[in-house]
């Protein structure tokens, strides 16, 4: 099948060029686009389609955008080539997350710096001993974004995987005893929690030549005990949004006193050079 047209409507997003900014903020859950919009100047609704919900804005004057992946690397990986093609070059995963270390707490911001690629859809865009990794500037306004919104900042790698509920009810899977044995690898390499997205978006960013980077409140414990009245309260959204939106605005300034760092209009990659 030829590749659709970098002008026309994509398919799944029902975006084009013009529809978008250079800078994307990725929630899963298409219920956050308009919360996440609602701190860009002048948002409008672009789009929705599927699990797809688009708005537009600007940040300190610069176009910015808001898509929602839905829940998983395979619509993730979709959702990020067809913003490519309407203009977008870099990408901030924002969502939620179970711990993996005991000195993590419900409501600490995890900014993912690598993802474990315990997951299918990025074997099918690299051989698997390819590291799945964030960008470092991104990483680095993450960083800086998250501790200037007060948040308790973790930095560290993430498990991305397929399952919810292999990794929540490992115990009742006829594959029991391989899901607790990586779990355990994952933990005493020092992963820091567990999601469902990063690993895809970083190595679908890689191959395309474009940016991304992940934050992510952690919500629940590594031992997947009950949470608290106090630990829910502390898992609102408002924190790893208000993370991400600082985050971004110190990339947009980053940017502008870097003036080399555009995208590459001839590729159709959309490569940052």
């Amino acid at each position: 099948m030829p590749a659709q047209p970098a002008w026309s409507k994509q398919h799944h997003l029902q975006i084009g060029p013009g529809d978008v900014g250079r800078y994307a903020f990725l929630p899963g859950d298409p219920g956050r686009c308009e919360r996440i919009a609602a701190r860009f100047d002048d948002p409008r609704h672009v789009a929705t389609n599927r699990e797809y919900t688009t708005w537009s804005g600007t940040l300190d004057g610069e176009p910015v955008s808001v898509t929602s992946t839905g829940i998983g690397c395979p619509s993730t990986a979709i959702a990020v080539e067809e913003l490519v093609r309407a203009g977008a070059d870099t990408f901030v995963r924002v969502g939620t997350g179970g711990g993996m270390q005991p000195d993590t707490a419900p409501g600490d911001v995890a900014v993912v710096t690598a993802a474990i690629r315990d997951e299918g859809t990025s074997s099918h865009y690299l051989p698997i001993e390819f590291p799945a990794v964030a960008d470092p500037d991104v990483t680095w306004a993450l960083a800086e974004g998250a501790r200037s919104s007060g948040a308790n900042v973790r930095l560290g790698v993430a498990q991305t995987k397929d399952s919810f509920f292999g990794q929540h009810e490992p115990a009742r899977m006829p594959v029991a005893d391989r899901l607790l044995s990586r779990w355990k690898a994952w933990v005493d390499g020092g992963a820091i929690c567990s999601e469902m997205e990063a690993a895809g978006l970083f190595v679908v960013s890689s191959v395309l030549r474009v940016r991304a980077g992940a934050v992510v409140l952690i919500a629940g414990h590594h031992d997947r005990a009950p949470l608290t009245d106090e630990e829910k309260a502390a898992c609102e959204l408002d924190g790893v949004i208000d993370a991400a939106v600082a985050g971004m605005r110190r990339l947009i300034a980053l940017d502008r006193m870097r003036p080399g760092v555009n995208v590459d209009s001839s590729s159709s990659a959309g490569a940052v050079t």
